[in-house]
């Protein structure tokens, strides 16, 4: 028994040398890949930088890339004359648009998913299977009726009717991610809350939600992404006064096609503020999309 547990000893402390050397240089191989990845991925934005603090002169003769070698050509006029062409008030509307329709889809989707997952109701399973079927709904084919709805509610054209629209085809995904995630939460936790004496909502606010930061995290940062960046919904739904910067850099191309020095500034200050929410936010959402597959 001895001479046979002393080769499977050895061959075992083998497979882990090489194992762990192996991991070592995969690693740094990926770290390398992964690297080179984000540098591609970040060059438009750099080139679109660049763009937006040339002038119009300079960017149609030249490259972006000649600023390297040439920094005098740096101005920023271009941002002055985006703001003076009334650009901020289509910022704001975007602001205003998109964080309401973001925590009212996290706050309504939160309680639904809580209900979904650990409250029996009659029909629960059935209503469930709803939300999922709307999953595959496009919002193609809702645009029409909604626009007659709104007209008569009179709200055709307002922020409140683009973000009403946001957030109701944002509700069944958002449903279906927290409930997953809320249904892999300890029983024990719940019932030593309920044992207590604790009602639903005291569960849901102070065991539940607190716990689900890494899914509502995950989930606000899909949300923010998609309403910000929306461009469909906001050409049906809000007029001129009430238009979102995807809007307003669209009529831009549409009216003067060559006019690089408001769109150039204009794009990057709609690209910057996503990116910037996403970099502070990753590790929350690293943690989200990796909820649940590690027990």
């Amino acid at each position: 028994m001895t001479t046979l547990a002393e080769p499977r000893h050895a061959e075992a402390i083998k497979r882990g040398v090489a194992g762990r050397v192996v991991d070592r240089l995969g690693g740094g191989a990926i770290q390398v890949f992964l690297v080179l990845v984000a540098v591609f991925w970040l060059v438009p934005t750099l080139g679109l930088l660049v763009v937006s603090l040339r002038g119009e002169t300079e960017n149609n003769s030249s490259g972006w890339w000649t600023l390297f070698t040439k920094p005098a050509q740096i101005t920023f006029e271009n941002y002055s004359n985006l703001l003076a062409s009334g650009f901020s008030s289509s910022f704001w509307n975007t602001v205003l648009i998109t964080v309401p329709a973001t925590v009212l889809v996290i706050g309504i989707a939160a309680m639904a998913a809580y209900a979904f997952a650990w409250i029996e109701f009659p029909g629960r399973d059935a209503v469930f299977l709803v939300v999922i079927a709307l999953l595959v709904v496009p919002i193609q084919i809702a645009l029409i009726p909604i626009a007659k709805l709104y007209g008569l509610f009179g709200i055709f054209g307002s922020i409140a009717g683009v973000v009403l629209f946001h957030v109701a085809f944002g509700l069944p995904f958002a449903i279906f991610l927290l409930r997953n995630f809320f249904a892999g939460i300890p029983r024990e936790l719940l019932e030593a809350a309920r044992m207590d004496g604790a009602p639903e909502w005291r569960i849901f606010a102070t065991v539940v939600f607190p716990l689900a930061k890494p899914a509502i995290a995950s989930l606000g940062i899909f949300q923010f992404l998609w309403v910000w960046n929306d461009l469909l919904v906001a050409l049906v739904f809000a007029d001129t006064s009430n238009q979102p910067m995807t809007k307003a850099l669209q009529s831009q191309m549409r009216q003067f096609g060559t006019n690089v020095d408001i769109l150039a500034p204009g794009a990057f200050l709609s690209l910057i503020i996503p990116l910037v929410l996403f970099f502070a936010f990753q590790r929350y959402f690293v943690q989200g999309l990796l909820a649940g597959s590690v027990k």
